[in-house]
């Protein structure tokens, strides 16, 4: 394969930045340059010193003045619930039956599900995101189409059949047994193909019955570097009703540590109203919270305690996520204008570059795969996202009066959208622009 140098404005993160001050958090060069091949990024520095090690006869793309980040990665997303964003007016419960439930059946139609595969992909690329830890349906059919679109894009993805026994209507219901043997087929065929991640996904304690939460919980054993995920404490209804189901446990968590689901690869969508016990058993076992904020605004759940959270005496691991359908927008950098709300409500700030190390690094850190997206790091895997925060003519104009980067990201952050997003590049390949269509 013939070698890519990019050049531009190169951002990659270290560590979770303190301050706005913080420059050793973070590697920014004015003028920068990514040389890749076979996929990964081979040299990353100065524009200068990366063109001599390119060589001559290298195809260089040139994004000036535009901003070269890792691509963003969107740790919690409902594939199957395209066709239910922007559904009005319901919590969670009566969104899952009114909407959700009836949506996911139509899944058992196979062609559906690679319909809205190809649709849900072409969505997260426009918006610049090249990773996503997804929710397929019930239905074992849904995973394969998405595992077979993902593969095809050469995406890195985390993906699972949702596993649901009870409670939901009679479409969208496995049985413990076909839910485990499903789940064991699709890793069997799925997970370590190209770049795919097959997750042990038990929908939530709600609808799964303390027989199948048992199966999740030998999936777990049988696969331990698999990630595993479900919702907790989103809901203040959805909190009680699990108790009633499960009155032995002490609270929400204590139903899934009960059965072995707590884990360093385990992702516990919203967590929004944790005791501190609860806290402190999340933190003990390395799992990770996943912040949704605009689902939790939308479906009126409650605000995440961000701050609190990362800052407490046994600290939380975080990761941000859309949380589509529920979540009103395919955007990380819309997720984290949102996000950025929520914790100022609440007293807090999150600056810029922290949300923009949450969204890339910090996501990657939690899905304990930094070591393969996430940064600009030489031999990492080139997914990357360049970013114009002139796209618009809103942002061209309060980008003459930007003086510095922490201005600029939280411009793109607050009036961001898919637009601003110039290209994308998945494994080295652009996957968004008209050179993407070329590369075909």
């Amino acid at each position: 394969m013939t070698d890519t140098l990019l050049r531009g404005r190169t951002l990659s993160f270290h560590r979770w930045p303190e301050t706005v001050d913080d420059h050793a958090a973070y590697a920014y060069e004015e003028d920068g340059a990514l040389l890749i091949r076979d996929g990964r990024i081979v040299a990353a520095g100065t524009y200068a010193d990366v063109a001599k090690k390119a060589g001559e006869g290298v195809k260089t793309v040139d994004h000036r003045p535009h901003l070269i980040l890792p691509g963003f990665i969107d740790t919690h997303v409902h594939f199957p619930q395209m066709q239910v964003i922007a559904s009005y007016g319901a919590e969670l419960l009566d969104w899952l039956n009114t909407y959700t439930f009836p949506e996911e059946t139509k899944f058992r139609d196979a062609q559906h599900g690679r319909r809205i595969a190809r649709l849900f992909l072409d969505e997260m690329v426009r918006h610049g995101t090249t990773s996503t830890v997804a929710y397929c349906s019930v239905h074992k059919a849904s995973a394969e189409a998405f595992f077979e679109e993902s593969h095809a894009r050469d995406m890195l993805n985390i993906a699972g059949k949702v596993m649901m026994d009870r409670n939901a209507p009679d479409g969208v219901l496995d049985t413990p047994q076909s839910g485990y043997d499903d789940t064991r087929a699709l890793i069997s065929e799925w997970h370590g193909k190209g770049r795919q991640h097959v997750a042990i996904t038990p929908r939530f304690a709600i609808t799964s019955s303390p027989e199948q939460m048992d199966m999740a919980g030998t999936l777990v054993r049988e696969f331990p570097d698999l990630h595993m995920q479900t919702h907790l404490s989103e809901n203040h209804a959805e909190i009680a009703y699990t108790c009633e189901l499960y009155p032995e446990a002490k609270d929400y968590t204590d139903v899934y540590a009960r059965y072995g689901l707590l884990g360093k690869r385990s992702l516990f969508g919203h967590s929004i109203h944790l005791s501190e016990r609860e806290a402190d058993a999340l933190s003990d076992s390395g799992s990770v919270a996943v912040f949704c904020p605009t689902s939790n605004l939308f479906l009126g759940s409650g605000l995440f305690d961000y701050q609190r959270y990362r800052s407490r005496e046994k600290p939380l691991r975080i990761a941000a996520a859309t949380d589509v359908g529920g979540g009103t927008n395919y955007s990380m950098l819309r997720t984290m204008d949102e996000a950025y709300k929520v914790i100022a409500l609440q007293g807090e700030k999150l600056n810029p570059f922290q949300s923009f190390w949450q969204i890339t690094r910090g996501n990657a850190e939690a899905l304990s795969l930094v070591d393969r997206i996430g940064t600009l790091d030489e031999g990492t895997e080139a997914d990357i996202v360049v970013l114009d925060a002139g796209a618009i003519p809103a942002m061209r104009l309060r980008m003459e009066t930007v003086g510095t980067l922490a201005e600029e990201l939280f411009l793109l952050q607050t009036l961001g959208d898919d637009r601003t997003v110039r290209e994308v590049y998945v494994s080295g390949r652009p996957a968004k622009s008209d050179m993407a269509t070329a590369a075909a």
